[in-house]
């Protein structure tokens, strides 16, 4: 479903009224940061990206005459939610809502960059610090909530896997499902999810969880935070149970077999898939895998620290 759009461009989303999607050329990789854009009675832009790039953001909601009236970052990690201090200044009668565990990281970026850089090692090259939002202008979301739109709802549902802070949003009358990384990065060429497990807080049953979530929504529709919108695949999904399953159980073997974290995350950034150089790049694929392996470790620690307090 989804086409290759240049960056800068969007394009609607097919079959659902008023609803765009934007590549804003995260990480010089083409179509990998996704942005929707949607132009209800009270528009909506959910998801920021990077902050890079930002005049593909304001230079496409001029072109489509909005004004967003809300700013709705689906969690807090940069990629989704760094651009949102630059758009909330842009557009200053705009609320902002993301989980309430994350506003204060859009209050004070500190601590969040701090962990970016520590997280995307030398992937920090492609994003901007933050702008700081103050905290009046947010709103938080817990899950369980509704954000009327005017014309249309957005119901907003928890999905902590991937992060803590992490929420989806389905609007129920397009039947769409803006997935965050909750349902893992879609990747058009292959047709097929990969695994997305950043640390620190990548939790594998919580993942497994959220996929389940959205698989019980049942949509006709997924919008992707990379890549962009695809049908709805149950079938899909429930791969992707696997594959994290399949990953973690990679990720720990080969520690216990190398024993030297280092060593670990040497080997999976080394032997990233020739599949996904070949999409991605070389250089963008072997920094998420190096990523999504320190993330396996991260959970992997936390699991053994929790049955030896048991």
């Amino acid at each position: 479903m989804a086409t290759d759009i240049e960056p800068g461009e969007y394009a609607p989303v097919p079959g659902c009224a008023d609803l765009y999607y934007l590549d804003t050329d995260m990480y010089d990789t083409a179509n990998y940061g996704s942005v929707y854009l949607l132009d209800a009675e009270r528009p909506a832009v959910i998801d920021t990206g990077l902050g890079t790039n930002r005049e593909f953001l304001f230079d496409a909601l001029d072109d489509l005459g909005m004004t967003p009236e809300f700013i709705l970052p689906t969690h807090v990690h940069l990629d989704h939610a760094g651009g949102a201090g630059f758009l909330a200044e842009r557009y200053p009668d705009a609320t902002v809502m993301i989980h309430e565990s994350a506003v204060e990281h859009l209050v004070d970026p500190g601590r969040l960059v701090a962990g970016t850089k520590a997280a995307v090692g030398d992937q920090w090259r492609f994003y901007v610090e933050p702008e700081p939002i103050p905290e009046e202008r947010i709103e938080s979301l817990s899950g369980g909530e509704t954000i009327d739109l005017g014309d249309r709802d957005l119901d907003v549902h928890y999905a902590p896997g991937h992060a803590p802070h992490q929420v989806v949003f389905h609007d129920p009358g397009d039947d769409v499902v803006f997935t965050a990384d909750a349902a893992g990065i879609y990747v058009p060429q292959l047709d097929a999810i990969e695994q997305t497990s950043p640390p620190s807080q990548f939790d594998l049953h919580g993942c497994q969880e959220d996929a389940d979530m959205i698989r019980d929504i049942d949509p006709r529709y997924l919008c992707f935070g990379h890549f962009g919108p695809r049908e709805f695949d149950d079938d899909m999904l429930a791969g992707y149970k696997r594959t994290l399953a399949e990953w973690v159980e990679a990720v720990r073997r080969r520690r216990e077999s190398l024993d030297d974290d280092e060593a670990v995350l040497d080997h999976f950034a080394e032997h990233a898939p020739q599949e996904l150089i070949d999409v991605w790049g070389e250089r963008k694929a072997r920094e998420e895998q190096r990523m999504n392996t320190r993330g396996v470790l991260g959970y992997l620690d936390y699991m053994e620290e929790r049955d030896e307090t048991i």
